[in-house]
């Protein structure tokens, strides 16, 4: 999933609908949200969540776009992974949590 911000130096500047003409470009296959967010008064509360669960190396806040979290099947938030680790660097990981019975 991901939730498009224009926290992060000005990078989601368009409406919701000129997000998602853009993504298109790209073939995206997963589910998008509406741009929100994700630090300060205004922060979506799934991410106020996230990050009291798992803070960053630097405190209770999310540094850059791209940063990700990991959740089980119950919404246990399990690790989370920093703007440049790819998502196939934790893939197994997703598989274990796949893996695990409900």
């Amino acid at each position: 999933m991901a939730f498009p911000c224009n926290q992060f130096g000005g990078q989601e500047p368009g409406t919701n609908e000129e997000i998602m003409d853009f993504v298109a470009k790209f073939g995206v296959q997963f589910q998008m949200f509406e741009k929100a967010d994700v630090n300060g008064p205004k922060a979506r509360a799934v991410f106020v969540y996230l990050k009291d669960a798992l803070p960053g190396s630097f405190g209770n806040f999310i540094k850059w776009n791209f940063t990700k979290f990991l959740v089980d099947r119950h919404g246990k938030p399990v690790a989370r992974y920093g703007p440049n680790d790819a998502p196939f660097t934790f893939e197994k990981r997703i598989e274990q949590l796949l893996a695990e019975s409900a």
